[in-house]
This record gives structure tokens, sequence and C-alpha cells, in this order.
């Protein structure tokens, strides 16, 4: 029989359940977070400080770096705390929790959360278990022993919208694409879109997948580990490829990283000449 505490202002998240034996993997989530967050912050930067990427290109480029940060981090840090901790100290206040689900859904869709924490605070709760590596809304339902009808038809409804008009907005984008390449006899211009929308589409179904798996999968608790991982692969695999499918492969950007590596490179020489040169007048 669950205990029941009504409305207590403080959670306990599951977390992820990872003996000693498999440790490594905190280090491994450790160091992809770190390489997500450097690699996003660096093209940010760079798009920043060169005045020729001042265009709208890279502009999204930007705020898709600055989305996939905020995205990683709101999750991360406190995640890969928690392992560390028995899970008896995996405290969370409500409030923090309410703020952690609504990023959470921020990070997936802005119009989406306004009127989900809307539905999602009228909930009176007596459990106190998050039942998931971090705060989502459908973690917060689940501490609720009112009805959630209304909360699981309005978000499945938007899901299946969501889903379907961004599946046909992506079918119709790379059904004209391919009409383009079949019908076009420039090899270099198919070989550039074909790479393209390759490594995009296997960031998108990575996403795709990894989100069907996480709703489908809340609905089934004996399954409760493969949803969390597939929540943080939705969280951190997208936000590191995209730097690298996003920003590396632009022609533009690739130049200039080129540019600051041969200007460090021009520094050490110069420094090297300097000191030769100096060590010689004191002979």
């Amino acid at each position: 029989m669950e205990n029941y505490t009504y409305n207590s202002y403080t959670l306990q998240i599951e977390g992820l359940n990872i003996t000693k034996d498999y440790i490594y993997s905190f280090f491994f989530l450790l160091i992809f977070y770190i390489v997500s967050v450097v690699m996003n912050i660096g093209i940010s930067v760079l798009i920043f400080i060169n005045k020729k990427l001042h265009q709208p290109m890279y502009l999204i480029f930007c705020n898709l770096s600055l989305s996939d940060i905020i995205g990683t981090t709101h999750i991360f840090p406190r995640l890969l705390a928690d392992i560390l901790r028995p899970p008896s100290e995996r405290l969370i206040s409500y409030y923090a929790c309410v703020v952690q689900a609504f990023i959470t859904q921020l990070f997936g869709a802005t119009s989406h959360t306004v009127l989900m924490i809307g539905l999602t605070i009228r909930l009176n709760r007596c459990r106190t278990m998050i039942m998931n590596p971090y705060c989502d809304n459908a973690s917060l339902f689940k501490l609720s022993c009112e009805s959630v009808f209304i909360n699981n038809v309005y978000g499945l409804t938007f899901t299946v919208v969501l889903f379907v008009g961004s599946i046909g907005s992506m079918v119709l984008t790379y059904t004209k694409i391919a009409v383009v390449c079949l019908t076009s006899k420039n090899k270099s211009l198919n070989s550039k879109a074909l790479q393209t929308c390759s490594t995009h589409l296997v960031v998108y179904l990575i996403m795709l997948i990894s989100g069907f798996v996480v709703i489908i999968l809340h609905r089934f608790p004996q399954y409760s580990d493969y949803r969390k991982f597939s929540a943080i692969l939705f969280t951190i695999v997208p936000g590191s490829l995209n730097t690298i499918i996003y920003g590396v492969q632009s022609k533009e950007i690739r130049k200039s990283l080129y540019e600051i590596f041969q200007f460090k490179k021009c520094l050490s020489s110069c420094k090297k000449l300097l000191l030769t040169t100096d060590s010689t007048k004191c002979v």
C-alpha cells in the first residue's frame, strides 16, 4: 500500500539507479554534457564575434545552440548530482520541480507549455516521488490522486497534432528536395543536399523516436528504466549533434575556425622566433 502525503512541498526524485559497478556511466554522461555545452557555446561565440556570420541563417544556428544549452543545463547538473546521492537524499522542492518541468516543456514546444502548466498546478498532490530522472509534466501528473483525464487528453492530443504537423512538413520538404536532386544534373549540389538532409534526418529521427518512447512508456511503469534512458537521449543527443550538423558543415563557420587556428599557429611561431632571437643576443 502506497503512503500518501497530501500537498507536500518536498518531493523525491527517483533518478537513475546506477550501481557502483556501472559508475563509469556517470563520467560518460558528464563528458557528453561538457562536450555538448562547450561546442554550443563555441559556435555561439564564433557567430557573435565574426561579423561575416551576422546573417539570418547563422543567427538561427546561434539560437539553436542557446536553446540546446538551456535544454541540457536545466537537467544534467542536477541529474549527475543525484546519481552520486543515495535515493533518500534526492529531494527537490515542488516549485523547483514545476520550474524544471516548465523548462522541459519549453525546450520541446513553447506554445504547448503555457496551457499545460495551467492544467498541472490545479491538481492536488498526494504523492512525493517523481518517477523520472528529472521533472516533466507526465511525472507531475502522477503525484496527484485526482483524475488527470483532462491533462492526458490535452497532452496526447497536442502531441499527436505536433508530431503529425512536424512529420508532414518533413515529408513535404524532403520530397521537394528529392525531386530537385532527381531533376538536377549538378552532382556537387546533389551531394551537398543529400549529406545535409541525411544527417539532419538522423537527428530528427532520434529525437522523434525518443520522444514517442518517453510518452508511451509513461503508461507502462514496468519499463521505467527504458523510459529514463529515452528521456536522457531526447535531451542530450540532438544538442550535441546540432553543432556538428548545422555548424561545422557550414562553409563559412569552417572557414572562420580555420582562420582562428591559423592565427594561433602564427602567434606560436612568432613567440618561438622572438625567444630564439633573444637567446642569440644573450650569447
